[in-house]
């Protein structure tokens, strides 16, 4: 253990590997903090960093504890994001080895979180560490916004610890986001944007009736196939430079029927469209709309209605921090990776107010699914990547 290890951990949180067993022992299932951030403030307050943890809440939302932390006081501002919430472990039984004990067998760290995205945190922080240790009086700040609400409704998380930093005068440059990014090997991917998610919900309006009898009754499932049909007679765009083409698709339909002799009275489905920078979700809302429309006629009766909490697509423009990024990915891996808008939705949404954000992290293969594992040589290697991206960040700020 080194002589700079706090004494309130029993190992070396410059560690990745350690660091991120001792994460993944915590079960900080959202919206458990489980002891993950009185770990990290640990580590970061003996290491001169300024910690807060704030508290947010909603009505009707569960209360999120998120962590803060700072240190030095000029500029540039290069700021590391992650969660250290997970989603449930499941059938406990179908796991190989106990989701919340972090075992390292043959060289794989096993575990819930372990590469979304605990490990891909811990490798950071671990490099920051390290860092600091080595340049003590290295010029601009470092901050973290770490939060326990991305897994879950992400209302009381990121979003309110943005705007509670920005409240107490907080201004960032860049943002580094550790979610796993690379779908096989640690040279694959860096993300510099998002897709948008847009989700509707379709009723059909019919008359129910007796099947015997279908002049007296109006069947909604054939305006809903005609609707649906509609939605989909020509693409939504040809896709943009860093952008697939836009894709909508239906997830349920239904009519909650259990007669084979009845005619339903109504027919329900919801689709999921993730949209490029083409769109907004409102521009987005009024295609679906005019389709709509243009399917319906005077012959189908329905109502649209749009989930509230949309995202929208971003990009992160290539440029000087993009490039650092890919440069140091490269020299630790002996390959550029690509530059890619692929994926769900991240916290990453929400960062991009703020500043330009790129997102790299381990291999994600595992997220999510029983057995989630991160291999202990990508770990290594992403906090050698971090590491030298910090090294070239900072060094571009010194007087030449």
């Amino acid at each position: 253990m080194s002589q700079n290890t706090p004494a309130a951990l029993a190992f070396d949180p410059a560690d990745p590997v350690a660091l991120t067993q001792a994460l993944v022992r915590c079960p900080s299932v959202t919206p458990a903090e489980a002891g993950t951030l009185a770990l990290l403030d640990a580590a970061l307050s003996a290491a001169g960093f300024s910690v807060e943890r704030p508290v947010f809440s909603e009505p009707g939302m569960p209360e999120i504890e998120n962590l803060y932390a700072r240190i030095g006081s000029d500029g540039p501002v290069l700021v590391i994001a992650g969660h250290i919430d997970v989603v449930p472990p499941g059938d406990l039984a179908a796991w190989t080895h106990d989701p919340f004990a972090g075992e390292i067998v043959d060289g794989v760290l096993h575990g819930r979180g372990a590469c979304d995205m605990k490990g891909g945190l811990a490798a950071m922080i671990a490099a920051v560490l390290r860092f600091r240790r080595e340049n003590p009086q290295a010029p601009g700040s470092i901050a973290f916004l770490i939060t326990g609400d991305e897994e879950g409704p992400a209302v009381n998380g990121t979003v309110k610890l943005l705007e509670w930093a920005r409240a107490r005068g907080e201004r960032f440059d860049h943002c580094l986001l550790g979610e796993p990014t690379n779908p096989a090997t640690m040279s694959d991917m860096i993300k510099i944007g998002r897709r948008g998610s847009l989700t509707g919900k379709l009723t059909v309006t019919g008359i129910q009736g007796h099947v015997g009898y279908p002049h007296l009754a109006q069947n909604p499932i054939r305006g809903m196939v005609r609707l649906l049909a509609g939605l989909e007679t020509a693409p939504l765009d040809a896709g943009t430079e860093h952008f697939d083409p836009s894709n909508l698709e239906v997830t349920t339909l239904d009519v909650g029927n259990p007669a084979t002799n009845v005619i339903p009275a109504q027919a329900r489905a919801v689709f999921n469209i993730r949209f490029n920078d083409l769109w907004t979700p409102e521009t987005l809302a009024a295609e679906i709309e005019r389709r709509l429309r243009e399917a319906a006629g005077n012959a189908v009766r329905y109502e649209i209605a749009f989930n509230p909490t949309n995202a929208v697509a971003f990009l992160t423009q290539p440029g000087p921090f993009v490039a650092m990024v890919a440069d140091a990915v490269e020299a630790e891996t002996g390959k550029r990776p690509a530059l890619s808008t692929t994926g769900g939705t991240s916290d990453a949404r929400f960062i991009k107010n703020h500043c330009p954000v790129v997102e790299y992290g381990v291999v994600g293969q595992t997220m999510h699914q029983v057995d989630e594992r991160v291999a202990v040589a990508d770990l290594i290697a992403l906090e050698r990547i971090t590491h030298r991206l910090l090294t070239t960040y900072f060094a571009a700020t010194q007087p030449a």
